[in-house]
């Protein structure tokens, strides 16, 4: 069974976008080692956005 995973990105990996907002993290949801999420400014939101496809309540 595939697991989705929470990925955490810092400093230059983080996009120049988010890095121009002041953001020195961003988190991405990762299934067999592809991203399935842009970045989210949050580990909470990653855990909730997780936590929905887990649940097969997230439809992209």
């Amino acid at each position: 069974m595939n697991q989705v995973q929470i990925m955490s990105v810092i400093g230059s990996a983080v996009p120049a976008s988010l890095r121009a907002s002041g953001l020195l993290a961003c988190w991405y949801l990762v299934l067999n080692g592809e991203p399935v999420s842009g970045p989210l400014t949050s580990l909470t939101a990653a855990q909730a956005l997780s936590q929905r496809i887990g649940d097969g309540s997230f439809s992209a």
